[in-house]
Order: structure tokens, then sequence, then C-alpha cells
């Protein structure tokens, strides 16, 4: 007998000597004097079967976990203890100096150390928080010289106020918490998406190595702190991955909405049309990409657009930035000023602020050296084109130049050859490399841009 479904039958063919063989016509034939032979019991059938193997279970909540610490674990813990180390110097350092207690709290200024972290732009995202938006531009009366206009609101992107006011519904916490547990949470989420990109192109130890140096970054003490830098580099690196992958809607909505924290996110959603249109031109799927491209500039559009009908000037955005805050698009005159300038121990240029700026200079000069590296290892358009655009926005703007290591900040790719070349180094030399920049970091990532100059 064979069963359904686990076994098979295979014939078995009849022998001449058998007697219940019916191959002859006479073995068939009975006499008829002779008395009826009994039935023969039918002859075995020979069965083969074959096993079904159980599929396996799903995996349990307590698997689930242990899997995902050990994908996720080492990317959290590297980025985690380093950041925690500059961060802890750059408390002591502010303690020790004392500096911030004589400083108004919107300027680099508060009654505990910590309260610095929420000065400058983070003043301002909390007064979205507590009182929303109302785009204007208001003349400074009788201002003749820079800024001719009053600072206002509109000129931050909605995104991260946005998330802040989310938090104090689960949490409590007030604006200051709220924009500090935003930003620490997706610092963690920017390093697991840094690694997610570069281990695609140099392994797990190569990702774990980048996620170190951006954690080591200049300009990195804005990861902790009331700023949108953490926000964006998180959606900007996950949006650069799903191009990678080819997950182009997934790509698309993440463009679309790194465009609502920053306005550099133009170069993101550049990045995104190139490589979507490339891959139009290479196969015939073509419908996903393209509506990538056609999402991915909406959200910084749109804000602008709101933005420039509620002052009643479409061009009101850029009218503020440049009236209130002294930034605009110069074609890089202004960083050939202060590059010219530096160099020959000269203080006159525009915003002169002498620590800050030589740690500026040392990043400008350093991105074209790791972006000619990064170009030869002919990573994927996206992260190439993302990267180049990003750092020509950044100096072609006139701006406070201190604040270059903290604009380029979110320009993760620039990691990837330095992170190919260190991960040749053991563990305990690895540590000593990274561990050193870390504490260092509290000073010129941290108090540096904070209370040496203008983050």
């Amino acid at each position: 007998m064979s069963t359904a479904g686990t076994s098979r039958t295979d014939p078995t063919p009849p022998s001449p000597s058998s007697p219940s063989s019916t191959s002859s016509p006479s073995s068939s034939a009975s006499s008829p004097s002779s008395p009826p032979s009994p039935a023969s019991p039918p002859e075995p059938q020979v069965t083969t079967a074959w096993p079904v193997l159980p599929r396996p279970a799903p995996p349990g909540r307590h698997e689930r976990w242990r899997r995902a610490a050990a994908r996720y674990g080492p990317v959290l813990a590297m980025y985690g203890v380093l950041k925690l180390a500059g961060f802890a110097v750059f408390m002591y350092l502010l303690d020790a100096a004392g500096d911030f207690r004589e400083k108004h709290p919107r300027f680099g200024g508060g009654e505990h150390t910590w309260d610095v972290l929420g000065s400058w732009d983070g003043w301002w995202y909390q007064q979205i928080v507590l009182h929303g938006y109302d785009p204007a531009l208001e003349p400074v009366p009788g201002a003749t010289g820079m800024i001719t206009l009053k600072g206002n609101s509109a000129a931050f992107f909605p995104l991260y106020p946005a998330l802040m006011k989310l938090v104090p519904a689960v949490t409590g916490l007030g604006p200051y918490g709220s924009g500090m547990a935003v930003s620490v949470v997706f610092s963690f989420v920017a390093a697991l998406g840094i690694h997610a990109v570069t281990a695609r192109l140099g392994g797990p130890r190569t990702g774990l190595v980048a996620v170190g140096l951006w954690a080591v970054w200049p300009g990195s003490g804005a990861e902790w702190a009331v700023y949108s830098e953490s926000v964006y580099t998180a959606l900007a690196a996950w949006a650069c991955y799903a191009v990678m992958t080819r997950r182009w809607l997934t790509a698309g909505v993440l463009t679309f909405t790194a465009g609502l924290a920053r306005p550099t996110a133009v170069t993101l959603v550049a990045a995104l049309a190139v490589a979507g249109l490339a891959e139009v031109w290479r196969r015939e799927n073509w419908r996903r990409p393209l509506l990538a491209v056609a999402i991915a500039p909406l959200g910084t559009a749109g804000y602008l657009g709101w933005v420039g009908y509620r002052m009643g000037d479409w061009n009101g955005y850029s009218k503020l930035q440049d009236g209130a805050w002294a930034h605009k698009f110069d074609y890089g005159r202004h960083t050939l000023d202060v590059l010219t300038s530096v160099a020959v121990g000269r203080t006159d240029y525009h915003f002169a602020m002498p620590f800050e700026d030589m740690i500026g200079v040392a990043v400008v000069l350093l991105v074209p050296v790791l972006t000619v590296l990064l170009v030869r290892l002919r990573p994927p358009v996206v992260l190439v084109v993302y990267t180049v655009l990003s750092y020509l926005m950044v100096m072609g703007t006139q701006q406070y130049f201190g604040n270059v290591s903290r604009y380029l900040l979110p320009l993760f790719p620039l990691f990837i050859p330095l992170a190919l070349a260190m991960r040749r180094l053991r563990w305990p030399s690895l540590a000593t490399v990274l561990g050193t920049a870390a504490l260092a970091s509290g000073s010129y990532a941290g108090y540096a841009l904070f209370e040496l100059g203008v983050p």
C-alpha cells in the first residue's frame, strides 16, 4: 500500500515461475475436472517512503531578540561608548571653564552645563514647540549692515520640532528634554544606517569603523544636542541604503521626509534623481524609480512654498536667511576669503572665530582628499553625487565659517575610504585610535563648537 504524499510504488515485474503470473494464456485456464484452487494472497508491493522534513518553526521572541542583539548590538555599543566618552569630556570642560554661566541662555549659556545643548539653534526649536510658526520679514529699525531683518523661526525646517512635540505625549518631557531625546535616539538610528551602507560595500567590520568615525567627527557635538543633524543624517543614510538596495519607493519617502528637516536635502534629492534616472536607463523597471524621483523634492518644495505664501514673497525664505543670519549663496567668495586669511594668520574676515575656524579649515581641506579616495572605490552613484553636491553647497554659502564642521557632519560616505583602511587594525589598536579621538572630541567637536564659536 502507498500513502499519498508520503510514499512511492515501484512496480515489480512478474516472475515466469510465479504461480500468480498471468503472462501466459495457459496459466489462466483451469481443467473442468480440476478442483478450483484457493485464491492466492496478493504479492506484497515494495514501497519506498520519502520522509517529509517538518518546516522549521519561526523563531520565538527570545531568539529574535538574540539575533537582533548579535546584529545591531556591536553597532550601538561602538557608537554609544565613543559618543558617551566625548560627551563626558565636553560636560567636564564646560563646568571647568564656567564661561557658559556668564552668557545668555539663548547664546551658549545657562544655569547648568547641559543647558548649553539647548542654546543657539536649540533655542529656536524650543520656541517653535512652544509657540509655533509665524513667518514674517520684519526689518530691524535703522539697520544698515549685514543683519537687516529680525530673526524668525520660519528659517528652521519643521520635522525636528514636530518630532519634539510628539515626545511629551509619551514621556512628559518639556521642549528641551524632548529635543534631546529625539536627537539621541536618531543618532543611533543614523549610526545603524551608516553601518548598513558601509557594510554593504566593505563588510560589517568596515561598517563598525565608519560608525566610530561619525561619533568622533568634527562637528559631532551637535549629534547630542537640540539640533536637527542626527535626524537628517539618519534619513539621508537610510535613503541612500534604500537606493542601493533598489527600494525606490522607500528611498523617495525618506528623501521627502529629509526635505522637511533641512534645506540641504536638495543635494539628497539630486542624488536620488541621478540614481533613479540611471536605473531607468539600464533597466525596464522605470515606474518605481520615476515615482521616487517625483516624490523626493516635495518635502523641501512644500515647506519653502508655504513659507513664501505666508510671507507674501515666494523668495521669502532666502531673504530671511540672508537678512537675519547673513546666510546666502555667494559662489564661495566668503569661503575663499577665510581660507586665504587663516593661511596668513589674519582674522579680519566676517564672523572670525580663530579656534573654531582652524578646525573648519582642516575639515574643508580634508574633504576633497576623502572624496577622491571615495570615487576611486567606485561606490554607487547616489553616494558620490550626495557627497560632492553637499560639499559644494556648503563651500558656496556665506555663513559662520566655523560651522562647516557641523554642516558637513551628514556627509557619512566620506568615512568609507577611511574605514576600509582602518579595518585592518587589530581591535586594541582600533580602540586606542578611536578612543583617543573620542576623548579629544569633547574639545574640538563640542566645546569649540558651542562655546568658542557659533554652532
